[in-house]
């Protein structure tokens, strides 16, 4: 009796493990779809390390912050995504230079779904205005036209860290951040830009 017993509910374990393991990998990545596809906030403690005219390196860190945006493009892997950057950096060369650093980018983020909804990585280009002041812009102005406002670019990604449904921290974003104000040599900054903090989403 023992025997007949244990047969048929060996058998229901296995049918009812076979039908719960696709289900459930099926329903972990509709949650990593839906997750990857919702707007989001994020707001980021910002660091950037630049190059001072004339050309050269003459390189100087600046700290801020950061907020960015993205909106998913019909519920894809594909979003719009916007940042807005605010740094500031002080005694840059021997004279003691100060620099403020308002960046404006808007373009396209990709992220893909990952079959795990934990681990969320992202990829972005995004081209904007820059804005700058202080005295290092003042020392400039002297004999280039712009240098307060010129254009700029940004490309690179992080990743993201899911904490709850809603709430990620951004472990760490790297971006390439070119800026072309008039520096009276190249009229170019090579600027890396390193980012951490949390992420909302909608």
């Amino acid at each position: 009796m023992r025997n007949r017993i244990q047969i048929p509910l060996s058998l229901l374990l296995a049918i009812a493990t076979a039908l719960f393991v696709p289900a459930a990998g099926r329903a972990q990545a509709a949650s990593a779809i839906d997750n990857a596809a919702a707007p989001e906030l994020a707001v980021t403690y910002t660091y950037a390390h630049s190059n001072a005219p004339p050309g050269g390196c003459g390189c100087f860190s600046l700290n801020g912050g950061s907020a960015s945006v993205a909106f998913p493009i019909r519920h894809s892997s594909w979003s719009v995504a916007g940042d807005l950057t605010l740094a500031r950096a002080s005694n840059i060369s021997t004279a003691g230079y100060d620099l403020n650093l308002t960046i404006f980018t808007a373009g396209i983020r990709y992220r893909p779904v990952l079959r795990s909804a934990k681990w969320q990585p992202f990829a972005e280009v995004l081209a904007g205005p820059a804005f700058s002041s202080g005295s290092l812009v003042f020392s400039q102005q002297l004999t280039n036209s712009n240098a307060n406002d010129a254009f700029a670019a940004n490309i690179g990604g992080g990743v993201d860290l899911r904490v709850k449904h809603r709430f990620s921290i951004r472990l760490a974003e790297a971006d390439y951040l070119l800026t072309t104000f008039d520096n009276g040599s190249n009229n170019h900054q090579n600027n890396i830009r390193v980012s951490s903090g949390a992420v909302l989403k909608f």
